[in-house]
């Protein structure tokens, strides 16, 4: 008997430039994901319709689902095996969110971790309200997420640790519709790599675009030196022994380095590198790493139509089960059409 193939899908918001932080996270383990899991398997997306939560800027959203869909291409994803597509060319993923959304206790959003932090930060500068500028797309945003999650079947969600909460609310509402209705929805999990990288930024906080604090993953060269050039050191000299696990810049070289490259690392700073050796270093293995992508990545940007019918040949295939799918949730929920 053959066993069923497991269901992978994994998101990028479309709010701003692809970054380091994103390819450690996300894009190279999407790239090896859609290289080595059976053909149809792994679903990858662009959140645009997330990104609206975030950004009104309407410019900067149409931009950077251009520049997140080039990124993925330019690393290497493999679009004949993996699905592909903008989360917003698929109709289904909203109406299955407001069904959901019908059936979703409120209490459950409240507890959500982006909500409650919200809702925080309006209390600690003693806001009488505090909801006040906290807007219903925020505050729905994990169903959102669970229709995405639950459209395609997924089994496996690869997020991190702060994402985990997502997922087991995707869980509940599963097993909630189920319960209402029949098993039409699969029940994910989250697939939390603990040995994956949170990649820092050059302050020393997550890298995050909200803070500002990226290293852009195919900007030009001479930029990206610059970026690494400004990465947060102490005042220790060279020939001076350094610890690795307190340095920066060691941790965006093991983010992207091998097990071996990072073991050596490792014994030269025992032996005392110099901080501005070690910029160096890491620029020169960024470079070496990013450069073929980097060149793709360009022609992709100057060429937006080439990205366009990647991400209309991935909605086809990805509407080929929503349609399905939504046409059963349809009929389950009692959305039929009139007959005899």
């Amino acid at each position: 008997m053959n066993e069923k193939k497991l269901i992978t899908l994994t998101g990028i918001t479309t709010t701003g430039t692809p970054h380091l932080g994103n390819y450690v996270g996300a894009i190279r383990p999407a790239v090896q994901a859609s290289r080595s899991d059976a053909r149809g398997s792994s679903f990858f997306f662009l959140a645009d319709l997330h990104a609206l939560v975030k950004n009104r800027n309407p410019d900067e959203v149409a931009q950077s689902s251009l520049e997140v869909a080039a990124a993925w291409l330019a690393a290497g994803l493999d679009t004949k095996r993996a699905v592909f597509y903008r989360q917003s060319d698929i109709p289904e993923i909203p109406e299955l969110t407001w069904i959901l959304t019908t059936l979703t206790a409120k209490g459950l959003m409240n507890r959500s971790h982006a909500y409650k932090a919200a809702t925080d930060a309006n209390r600690d500068a003693d806001v009488p309200d505090p909801d006040r500028g906290i807007a219903m797309g925020l505050f729905c945003y994990p169903i959102l997420m669970a229709a995405d999650i639950l459209m395609f079947h997924a089994d496996r969600v690869p997020v991190g640790k702060d994402q985990r909460q997502h997922v087991e609310m995707a869980r509940d509402i599963a097993q909630r519709f189920n319960h209402h209705y029949g098993r039409l929805l699969t029940v994910p999990e989250a697939d939390i790599d603990e040995h994956r990288a949170v990649l820092l930024g050059p302050d020393g906080r997550k890298m995050s675009k909200s803070y500002g604090n990226v290293v852009p993953l195919f900007c030009p060269a001479k930029k990206l030196r610059k970026y690494i050039m400004r990465v947060r050191t102490n005042s220790q000299a060279p020939g001076e022994p350094k610890d690795p696990d307190d340095s920066l810049l060691f941790d965006m070289y093991r983010s992207v380095a091998s097990a071996e490259e990072t073991a050596a690392m490792r014994e030269r700073y025992a032996a005392g590198i110099g901080w501005a050796e070690m910029k160096n270093e890491l620029f020169e293995y960024l470079d070496a790493l990013l450069a073929p992508g980097r060149e793709v990545y360009d022609r992709l940007i100057a060429n937006p139509g080439d990205v366009e019918a990647e991400l209309r040949r991935g909605a086809e295939r990805a509407r080929e089960i929503s349609r399905p799918l939504m046409r059963d949730i349809r009929e389950a929920v009692g959305l039929r059409t009139l007959r005899a």
